[in-house]
């Protein structure tokens, strides 16, 4: 004897909606972390505002801000963060300018003691918000520049900073440096721990070229996650 199915459609009805409010609180329950978590970056850059600020500004009275670098600072932003003074800390749209902005660059460094891939790109995202609407832009750009990677010098000491780069790599003030040395600086910008200026790689000297191309406008981002100019690479590549 075949036993009979004792679930009724009724039973059938109610239970497609208690999966349906379930699944309706898991992703307002989502939704509310990620508004949290990146309210929450922001918070933290309001609270360190004001200490930030003055860091930057003792940065720009000591000549160590975009403005210092000269000219060429155009290059360093067309390849970091080619929309820099347009956005208000994310980009989704210039070409070339990726996923992380200057600001949420500066963000990783300044939101968090170890940074890490992930839903931690939320918290970037708010810190950056938060300082981007908390500092100008020169302050921002000035606290990039002190703070940013820039590998390991040929005693093996790690380097932080653009204008420390270019004492510890060339030995001579950025201003001194030629293009070349300068283009060297900032194609390291993007994998520090991979590219070296101390033992420059095939991939060091190709990606040089490729900036070198760009800032010469004689090639462009092969669209916004372009980060790596594949844009400006030769047919053979």
């Amino acid at each position: 004897m075949t036993p009979r199915n004792t679930k009724t459609p009724r039973n059938t009805k109610r239970r497609l909606v208690q999966l349906s409010r379930l699944a309706i609180f898991l992703v307002l329950a989502v939704i509310l972390f990620a508004v949290l978590y990146t309210a929450s970056g922001w918070w933290a850059a309001h609270s360190s505002a004001s200490e930030l600020r003055q860091r930057a500004n003792g940065l720009i009275e000591r000549g160590r801000a975009g403005a210092d670098v000269g000219e060429r600072l155009q290059w360093l932003l067309m390849v970091q963060d080619p929309g820099f003074y347009d956005h208000a800390g994310v980009d989704f749209s210039t070409p070339g300018s990726g996923l992380t902005t200057i600001s949420q660059s500066l963000a990783k460094r300044l939101a968090f003691e170890e940074f890490r891939p992930g839903v931690a790109k939320l918290r970037q995202t708010g810190f950056a918000l938060g300082i981007e609407y908390e500092l100008s832009k020169e302050q921002i750009l000035a606290l990039f520049l002190d703070t940013v990677p820039m590998g390991a010098n040929e005693d093996g000491e790690w380097v932080v900073g653009f204008f420390n780069a270019s004492e510890s790599f060339f030995g001579r003030p950025l201003v001194d440096l030629s293009d070349q040395e300068f283009i060297l600086l900032v194609s390291i910008l993007i994998a520090p721990r991979k590219l070296s200026v101390v033992a420059p790689s095939d991939a060091l000297i190709e990606r040089a070229r490729r900036i070198t191309q760009l800032v010469l406008r004689e090639c462009t981002p092969d669209g916004h996650s372009d980060v790596w100019l594949r844009g400006c690479a030769t047919s053979t590549d």
